[in-house]
């Protein structure tokens, strides 16, 4: 994990790739790049920004990278794993309501805490370009950027934004956002960009077909002829789990998979969740019981259809990679996000929404049943989202970035 201290002697002396045909043409202001992800909290954040540094860095590879997150968030184990520095910046989620005069207090102690750690990482790193994609972590960071005066881009993934990148946005150069509708929301339009949301290249590049992902995550059905007649089901709740979905699905798993011998079920329970599911679920050959995906590209391959929340990243999987679904938008999500991005889901992709008061077992046993029993629908729903997605974004939000910064050279 990357820390304040050492970024010098961590950047400035890394080693330039050799100069090739690819690197040679670009601009003088790009050529040394140097780009800060400010990203943290959930998958829906990260990914993002790992899938645009990706992008970057096959763009131009003499670009340097810096992840800000917070310390205990995922991004402080996900980053890394990814090959990329990391450095920390203290944070925590504020409680509501905000009105409250404590709460403002801790707001202010807080943001001004974490801007000024911010600040201080950004006058060592010195980079280009600072890029936001969400997290608490995200508003200290770009607003370090802003007080800087270094570049600022922000990637919204919501259908909707919330109030932190609307108020980011003033002091932004350039918005990347996923949908048309999204551009409405910000005060200052000419700043924003339709590129999509930057979803991971594996699930784009579909590198493994559904037989071959079948096999892999059910190897007892390898050999047996069963792998075209299988109706994959793929539970998602996020990285970090969703209580009510885990609970009703639990009373009604094994009842489904005794009833149909053609189900199979991929439940990722999330981290926080896995034991106590574990000991709760009783084993099935047919039933495939994680908390967190890794290989969730072998995941969507192999699914029929998802059963998920709505988070704003999820649903552009979902959209890329053609899945039919299920959407249970969690009542919790700041500012009510997923309301809003299962809301739209259903307008572009004919997603079936249950709401969390309308959830229950019997719902949703019916409401998996009913889409896998009817092909013509789960056709319709698969085609309507390969429209709507759009499948290089990491590629359109890496050259907004790239344009950026030469044209301030």
């Amino acid at each position: 994990m990357g820390t304040l201290y050492n970024f010098h002697l961590s950047f400035s002396k890394q080693p330039k790739p050799p100069t090739t045909a690819a690197t040679s043409s670009v601009p003088a202001a790009t050529e040394n790049l140097r780009v800060v992800f400010a990203a943290g909290g959930t998958g829906g954040h990260i990914y993002p920004a790992l899938a645009i540094a990706d992008q970057l860095k096959i763009s131009n590879p003499n670009t340097q990278f810096l992840f800000i997150g917070t310390p205990k968030g995922m991004e402080a184990t996900a980053v890394p794993s990814a090959g990329y520095p990391f450095a920390a910046v203290p944070t925590s989620p504020l409680s509501r309501p905000l009105i409250s005069p404590t709460n403002l207090f801790t707001l202010l102690f807080i943001l001004t805490k974490s801007t000024f750690k911010s600040y201080k990482i950004l006058q060592e790193f010195e980079p280009q370009v600072v890029i936001g994609t969400g997290g608490f972590v995200s508003f200290p960071t770009c607003l370090a950027a802003a007080l800087k005066g270094t570049k600022l881009v922000i990637q919204e993934q919501n259908s909707v934004p919330g109030i932190a990148n609307l108020v980011l946005s003033l002091f932004a150069d350039k918005v990347c956002v996923a949908f048309s509708s999204t551009v409405e929301c910000f005060w200052k339009k000419s700043k924003c960009v339709v590129c999509g949301n930057p979803v991971r290249s594996s699930l784009i590049n579909r590198v493994v077909d559904k037989t071959l992902a079948r096999r892999s995550l059910f190897p007892d059905v390898e050999g047996k002829g069963e792998e075209d007649n299988m109706k994959v089901v793929l539970v998602l709740g996020g990285s970090l789990g969703a209580n009510s979905v885990n609970i009703v699905l639990l009373n009604v798993y094994y009842q489904m998979l005794n009833e149909r011998d053609d189900l199979f079920i991929i439940w990722q329970t999330g981290m926080k969740a896995f034991r106590e599911m574990e000991s709760l679920v009783r084993n099935h050959p047919r039933l495939l019981l994680s908390p967190f995906l890794r290989a969730v590209d072998l995941a969507y391959a192999a699914a029929d259809l998802v059963v998920s929340r709505a988070g704003a990243m999820t649903c552009y999987e979902i959209l890329a990679t053609g899945k039919p679904c299920i959407l249970i938008p969690s009542p919790y999500a700041a500012e009510g996000h997923q309301l809003k991005n299962a809301s739209l889901m259903s307008d572009v992709a004919s997603s079936k929404v249950i709401l969390e008061d309308d959830l229950d077992s019997p719902t949703l046993r019916t409401a998996i049943l009913d889409i896998l029993d009817n092909e013509r629908l789960m056709r319709d729903m698969s085609k309507r989202a390969l429209r709507a997605a759009k499948t290089n974004a990491s590629a359109e939000i890496a050259q907004q970035i790239l344009s950026l910064v030469a044209l301030s050279d």
